[in-house]
């Protein structure tokens, strides 16, 4: 059995945003119809004891603090942080693992193609190479996850690519999609050793071809993209000049959203994750809202729990 933990929900920036002030911003602040919420990563474990963090977020020594089964046991430190799993190469996923620095042995996966961009950069060196291995993520192929010292967590996961975008901050203005490559996103299907139920998680998909579909069983849980609700949100609130497609993301409704496009699809359960701060679905009254629970999703949303069987 696999046990998951929302650690985070939101999309970049969290909720509310720091400077933005739009309807959803504003509820959060006022504690009304909304709660805040950190930026999304989540953490699995097979055992209850030894973790593996999905996604580094900027928020994470707040996600952790809040969260006991992430917390030191032991005096004088210790982590029951085994390990971490990156999606792509975006600030949103990676950044929190500075705040990681503190002598604490655990291993990196992610791609080939992330990993080469974490070496890049040398602000990623405060993670003690010695200490924080970076291990390749096998694509197409189920893996155990290790711990620093090889020990199995009991977790496996199997990474795919899926479309995407490269992290903004690695974006080529002159080249086409930016200068993207395949494996600059991935989607994960999680599950414990043994388990036949699996638990895919997809914070950002900018499509949704049916081979991606047919991996997928009814037996499944899936954590998909909730960025936006239509393709020009940003636009209409006024925040920004990109539609979703522009950001690497699919919008949840339309005939080409993410709804519509799972909808042929029987799950176990169907959420939402990386939910931007101007998506009104977060608003618990509203019409948007109404539209995703009459279609049998899910908001994912902090300190959420569940269980994958």
């Amino acid at each position: 059995m696999l046990r998951v933990i929302i650690l985070g929900a939101a999309a970049g920036g969290g909720l509310p945003q720091w400077n933005c002030a739009c309807p959803v911003c504003q509820a959060a602040r006022e504690g009304s119809r909304v709660s805040p919420q950190t930026q999304s990563s989540i953490a699995v474990s097979a055992d209850g004891a030894h973790w593996v963090l999905i996604n580094a977020s900027p928020d994470i020594r707040q996600q952790f603090a809040s969260t006991p089964a992430l917390q030191p046991k032991h005096y004088p430190r210790s982590s029951p942080l085994s390990a971490v799993v990156l999606t792509n190469a975006d600030v949103d996923h990676t950044a929190g693992l500075l705040s990681l620095r503190e002598s604490q042995a655990f291993p990196v996966y992610a791609t080939r193609r992330v990993q080469r961009m974490l070496a890049g950069n040398a602000i990623f060196n405060v993670l003690n190479q010695e200490l924080v291995a970076r291990r390749q993520l096998v694509l197409d192929t189920p893996q155990a996850v290790l711990d620093a010292n090889g020990r199995d967590t009991g977790v496996r996961v199997e990474a795919f690519t899926i479309p995407g975008k490269v992290a903004l901050w690695l974006e080529d203005l002159g080249a086409a999609n930016f200068g993207s490559v395949p494996e600059d996103t991935i989607g994960l299907a999680l599950s414990a050793e043994g388990s036949h139920s699996r638990l895919f998680y997809l914070p950002g998909c900018a499509a949704l071809p049916d081979d991606i579909k047919a991996r997928l069983a009814p037996q499944d849980s899936l954590l998909f993209d909730g960025t936006t609700f239509t393709e020009d949100e940003m636009i209409a609130c006024g925040v920004g000049h990109k539609t979703a497609s522009r950001m690497g993301h699919l919008p949840m409704s339309g005939e080409g959203g993410a709804i519509a496009l799972w909808q042929d699809v029987p799950l176990q359960r169907k959420l939402f994750i990386h939910i931007n701060n101007t998506n009104p679905v977060l608003l618990a009254d509203s019409p948007e809202r109404a539209f995703i629970d009459a279609a049998g999703w899910q908001l994912a949303r902090d300190g959420m729990e569940f269980c994958v069987e």
